[in-house]
């Protein structure tokens, strides 16, 4: 009992860095899919993939039928994606961070069954799948 309160800053440090390392991991927002979980949506034929990157990104490769409609544009574009409110929206970023930000805004504004794909377009590559040029 000494140790601990001798310690109490050290310990309180200690949880606060802790807790700051998990923060990004409990706050994981919308759902998420590995590239065989999205690929398996593909499959099924009730899924529209919606590509988040940048012209130049997007043009290096992509998911095949995507739809390109930069992050920076999205809220301006909304309006192209209204006929697929009633299907899966998949969203593809370069990485996490563009999904799960384009995932938040198309929940706000109304798409209800919205995945991010883990890991973007690095993770589906990294799967051995195919990109369309």
């Amino acid at each position: 009992m000494k140790f601990f309160i001798d310690n109490i800053f050290l310990i309180a440090i200690v949880l606060v860095s802790g807790g700051a390392l998990l923060w990004p991991s409990l706050t994981v927002r919308g759902k998420r899919g590995s590239p065989q979980d999205i690929t398996m949506l593909i499959n099924r034929g009730k899924a529209t993939i919606l590509d988040v990157r940048d012209a130049k990104e997007y043009a290096e490769g992509h998911l095949p039928d995507a739809k390109n409609i930069p992050l920076g544009e999205l809220d301006q574009r909304l309006a192209e994606l209204d006929k697929f409110k009633s299907r899966s929206l998949i969203v593809v970023g370069k990485s996490d961070a563009r999904g799960s930000a384009a995932a938040a805004k198309l929940g706000k504004a109304g798409f209800a069954d919205v995945v991010n794909l883990e890991g973007g377009v690095a993770a589906w590559q990294k799967a051995g799948l195919p990109l369309a040029k």
